[in-house]
């Protein structure tokens, strides 16, 4: 890669052309799409109609799928928040096709019926997406679907449940959270050839350990002569998660140090580029994926930044936009400006550095040996999320009971 800066009109197609091997994926279910579309293009700028169109079609296009078996998207991620918004989105579709599940099977309590129709969820998602993955013999067209947050130190039930979600396609990529047991279940999917996406991860040392249970995975899995060969793994940074869910601005009040959100920026920076290039360094096979991100005014020069995809444009990663994140890059593309293509190999802020090292909840994101794996589901990030999911995964179980109920 040289270090041209890259200039494109479509700034998720801008992005992608920093390097071949970086992927955009969709962070949604696949279902939403169209509606998305068609709310997104009713707000496109005097002028801009048919621009924003040609960069919604380039990303996903039902016609282009079907027939040719592309799109723009390397791939889908969904998660609890996601999928009850698919619920919410088609009410009345769902409604039925939960009536039918119960009826179907009389024995089903409300959380068997809530568990099959969320693999109804996940199946339906992988479907619409699988001629990309037959086209490209499994490089792109996955479909990420994640088991039950609330069981997030369970190995035994997320075994059986990434058993099952793996179950519902070829194409289907099981989301483990970032727990000591999440790890634990990742090495014996990766040793059944099931790819894996590790999420709620925010830290060095989670990825150093997600890395090393696909390493204990894949080296079973080549034992006993597993097919490899449509196998991925993707470890997942939640960039502004780690920043603002963390106790990082508590420790900073705490010790006197006035912390500002472009330091916090820094700091996300800091620890995913840490566990990125040492991924790179050691030829790990796992791809790290950026979500969780954010446009936003940078304080330092008035500038509207997403320094979650600019300060990485280069890289090889996976970077997962949902649906307000794109129309966000969208509305301003003119302000991003180009991506240069050598900022992933950019050093952090030496001075934000310093001040966030003084943070005992920052170390532990970015210092090597900062946590002990049966610390990561106590870490406050992971703890913030592990309750939002868990809060809409509740959400889905209750509209599933009141279809149920009555």
């Amino acid at each position: 890669m040289s270090d041209q800066v890259i200039e494109k009109s479509h700034v998720i197609e801008a992005l992608a052309a920093t390097n071949p091997e970086g992927e955009i994926w969709w962070d949604s279910s696949p279902l939403i799409f169209p509606s998305w579309r068609t709310e997104t293009l009713a707000k496109a700028p005097a002028g801009l109609e048919s621009d924003w169109a040609a960069q919604i079609d380039w990303m996903y296009n039902e016609k282009t799928i079907a027939e040719n078996g592309t799109m723009g998207f390397g791939g889908v991620t969904t998660n609890p928040p996601l999928s009850l918004q698919a619920i919410r989105l088609d009410p009345q579709g769902w409604t039925k096709r939960i009536k039918e599940i119960a009826a179907a099977d009389t024995a089903l309590d409300v959380e068997g019926v809530y568990w099959a129709a969320y693999l109804d969820l996940v199946r339906q998602g992988a479907e619409a997406i699988r001629p990309v993955y037959d086209k490209s013999n499994g490089r792109f067209g996955y479909l990420s679907g994640q088991v039950d947050p609330r069981f997030v130190t369970d190995g035994e039930k997320m075994l059986a449940q990434g058993l099952t979600i793996a179950a519902q396609g070829e194409n289907v990529m099981v989301k483990i959270p970032g727990s000591k047991e999440g790890y634990e279940v990742i090495e014996e999917l990766t040793a059944l050839g099931i790819s894996t996406n590790n999420t709620t991860s925010f830290t060095v040392p989670q990825y150093m350990r997600c890395m090393a249970a696909v390493t204990a995975g894949l080296q079973r899995a080549r034992a006993n002569g597993v097919d490899l060969s449509r196998w991925r793994s993707v470890i997942t940074h939640m960039s502004s998660r780690l920043g603002q869910l963390s106790d990082w601005t508590n420790e900073a009040k705490l010790r006197g140090i006035e912390l500002t959100l472009p330091e916090i920026r820094d700091g996300e920076e800091a620890v995913l580029k840490r566990a990125y290039h040492w991924g790179k360094d050691n030829n790990h096979p796992s791809k790290m994926l950026q979500c969780s991100m954010r446009v936003e005014k940078d304080d330092r020069t008035g500038q509207m930044v997403s320094r979650h995809v600019q300060d990485f444009a280069g890289s090889d990663m996976v970077y997962t936009c949902p649906p307000s994140y794109i129309a966000q890059l969208m509305e301003n593309v003119d302000a991003l400006g180009p991506f240069d293509a050598n900022a992933i190999n950019r050093e952090p802020n030496k001075a934000s550095l310093e001040k966030l090292l003084k943070l005992p909840s920052f170390r532990q994101a970015y210092e090597f040996e900062g946590m002990k794996p049966v610390e990561f589901s106590r870490f406050g990030a992971f703890k913030a999320t592990e309750t939002e999911f868990a809060a809409a995964t509740r959400q889905t179980v209750d509209f599933v009971r009141s279809v149920v109920e009555g």
